[in-house]
């Protein structure tokens, strides 16, 4: 219930707008400072006009989509609820927000990489346009902001730059190369961008996920919070194929020094994790989309720890302020832990299978 000490510190910045002589940010303005988002009162009044919703986003949260896409990979599956099978990258990106028809569009560039069966690791780049109408709501606890997918901009233009298996016949339109440009790309442009996508921020952190959810819907996680003062960072299921490595992150350290979690629970064959800088990682994620072999990144490893096959385990560190990546190894090229060999993993054998979630912290 709002207390009569911040209601009445509001009436006078509220009133004019509820007389329409005022404007829809100026109320959000009036709120956010005097901590009325929380009443029910407030959220009921933002929540059932549109033209508020619109001014808010349209001021505030649309410049905040291109840095906050520029933070953070995007998963890509084959499936929609599957596990993730690569990784997209965003290196550039705009916006522009279209006031008549109520939208913002994203035009957007970057590089990835993906496995698929006998092609093996897939590097490519990406650059891609979609317009979307965005909406958020105001719940007891969490907001619900969507993206809903009005058309895409243009034809998304996906370019495969190497390919591990180099003794495919990749110039055939039937091959490899083909079924990429046409069946991954194609995939990664309807059921993904066209899929929409919802963040849930709560006290506890963002969740994303691509789809529509409406509350009190939440985004699927393989674990729930590991304790009331920790933050989300990333949450989700990744396939690691034998002789390959996974990049999860960035985990952003902005202030302060903060313990990182890395809970996880590991099907398949053991594995080892790895601990970089960002700057590290990414030097070995672009060394691997260009084609060159699995090696040693330019420095050693902030941390190293086994990943063992069982019903879940939890890592934690303290780390300084800066950006870092962990880098899930199943290969014989990096660590100690080596996967089994079998003649059929080069089609897909011997998985392994890591559900994770990473949060930060207090100790």
């Amino acid at each position: 219930m709002c207390s009569q000490a911040s209601v009445r510190k509001t009436r006078a910045c509220t009133a004019p707008v509820a007389s329409g002589h005022g404007s829809p940010v100026r109320a959000w303005v009036c709120l956010a400072a005097t901590g009325l988002l929380g009443c029910a009162l407030f959220r009921g009044a933002v929540n059932q006009s549109p033209e508020i919703r619109w001014w808010l986003f349209s001021s505030f949260g649309a410049q905040r989509l291109c840095p906050e896409m520029l933070k953070r990979s995007a998963p890509l599956r084959l499936t929609g609820g599957g596990s993730v099978i690569g990784r997209l990258y965003p290196n550039a990106c705009q916006h522009r927000v279209d006031e008549q028809r109520r939208t913002v569009s994203i035009e957007f560039m970057g590089t990835g990489y993906a496995w698929t069966p006998i092609a093996g690791r897939v590097g490519f780049s990406m650059h891609a346009g979609v317009e979307y109408r965005a909406d958020f709501s105001l719940q007891s606890d969490a907001m619900y902001v969507w993206a809903r997918a009005e058309r895409l901009l243009f034809a998304p233009q996906f370019q495969v730059g190497s390919i591990e298996n180099r003794l495919v016949d990749w110039a055939h339109d039937q091959g490899p190369v083909g079924y990429l440009a046409s069946t991954f790309g194609a995939q990664i442009a309807s059921s993904q961008l066209m899929s929409g996508f919802t963040v849930v921020r709560t006290e506890a952190g963002d969740a994303f996920t691509l789809g529509i959810l409406q509350p009190p819907e939440r985004p699927r996680q393989p674990f729930n919070a590991g304790g009331e003062d920790r933050v989300l960072v990333e949450s989700d299921t990744a396939e690691v194929r034998v002789e390959q490595v996974d990049f999860i992150g960035p985990v952003l350290i902005d202030a302060e020094p903060q313990n990182v979690y890395f809970r996880y629970r590991l099907s398949g064959p053991p594995g080892e994790a790895f601990l970089y800088s960002r700057s590290a990682a990414d030097a070995l994620r672009e060394q691997l989309q260009t084609g060159a072999p699995l090696s040693q990144p330019p420095e050693p490893p902030l941390m190293v720890f086994p990943l063992r096959p069982g019903t879940g385990e939890e890592q934690s560190f303290r780390l300084p302020r800066g950006q870092y990546m962990f880098v899930v190894d199943h290969s014989s090229r990096l660590g100690s832990v080596n996967p089994p060999w079998n003649p059929l993993n080069t089609v897909g054998a011997n998985p392994l299978s890591l559900a994770y979630r990473i949060e930060l912290g207090a100790p």
